[in-house]
């Protein structure tokens, strides 16, 4: 119904790909460039996944991304997506005050949204606990890496179970991404879409 509501009908190629084994529980690792759908192709099966299992108080998906504007940005998309369902979010970002942050997860935010420069301080601070979290997402993981964020994607991995679904996405798969892929994802089914790939008519681009 929320996918009609916001006139999300015909699935762009990598949420085409993506999805299916994402939903059978798969880790997935995707490139395709920024504006293809990449935040659908991850939230829709998280929300199934989340809605067929009763209401916790734990972190249950922790969602990365190299970027406030970005995480913001998924924020929006999935508690769209999730209307109705009673899932809720928090966003973990620097530059906002961290109290309406954290109001949102002691709230029982089973997604957090996150930078990994302030989850890291969070973590540090024990006002998060991701030892619930069942499935982690990379978003533009090749920003991340770009940005300098290895360090603290260790530190965060080292903090989630070792049982997870893991989905990657990225624009580009260089050498350091394939690193990330070997360290911290199980046997996934790879989706490549290619560059010239329309952007989705919905999506502005700045």
């Amino acid at each position: 119904n929320n996918l009609e509501k916001h006139e999300f009908v015909t699935p762009t190629p990598v949420q085409a790909q993506a999805i299916p084994p994402l939903m059978e529980g798969r880790d997935v690792v995707a490139t395709a460039q920024t504006g293809t759908g990449k935040t659908l192709a991850f939230a829709i099966p998280l929300i199934e996944a989340l809605v067929a299992v009763p209401r916790g108080k734990k972190v249950r998906v922790l969602i990365l991304t190299p970027t406030r504007e970005l995480a913001i940005q998924i924020d929006v998309a999935f508690r769209q997506l999730a209307h109705g369902t009673h899932i809720r979010t928090a966003v973990v970002v620097g530059g906002m005050k961290e109290g309406s942050q954290l109001r949102d997860i002691k709230a029982g935010a089973e997604v957090v949204i996150a930078t990994p420069g302030r989850l890291c301080d969070y973590l540090d601070r024990r006002l998060v606990d991701l030892s619930g979290a069942t499935a982690v997402v990379l978003d533009e993981a090749d920003r991340m890496l770009d940005m300098g964020f290895l360090p603290s994607l260790r530190t965060i991995f080292d903090k989630v179970p070792a049982k997870r679904q893991t989905m990657l996405f990225s624009a580009t798969m260089g050498q350091s991404v394939a690193g990330l892929v070997a360290s911290y994802v199980h046997d996934p089914v790879r989706v490549a879409v290619e560059a010239c790939a329309e952007t989705a008519s919905q999506i502005d681009l700045f």
